[in-house]
């Protein structure tokens, strides 16, 4: 079972949009083989930045509004918002080290533009 906050329709605004700080959102399936692979790897980058980046999952079966409002269209489809935008993200199953590289640059970019 997933450690990952799960957020929903009701609350991905205030989960999400109103957040202080990056939220890296995992939109995923139960039923979605990639999107079981994607799950540990979000564990292991959840804990390597705890404290910089919160990582919720959005079940798209059941928050289809959420889903239907950014354009997901293939999962998994992993989004990086900042500020209650969209900044970045990763369509499909990728290695830890990809994410890491996509959040350590966003970091890097929020802190210069300080």
């Amino acid at each position: 079972m997933s450690q990952l906050q799960q957020v929903t329709d009701a609350d991905f605004e205030t989960a999400v949009l109103k957040a202080e700080g990056p939220v890296l959102v995992d939109f995923w399936a139960p039923w979605c083989g990639p999107c079981r692979m994607v799950g540990p790897v979000l564990e292991k980058v959840a804990a390597e930045f705890e404290g910089r980046v919160r990582v919720v999952k959005l079940n798209v079966d059941d928050s289809p509004r959420t889903a239907e409002a950014y354009g997901i269209r293939s999962i998994p489809t992993v989004a990086l918002f900042d500020k209650g935008e969209p900044v970045d993200g990763v369509l499909g199953a990728a290695p830890p080290s990809h994410f890491t590289a996509m959040l350590e640059r966003h970091l890097a970019g929020a802190v210069e533009g300080a």
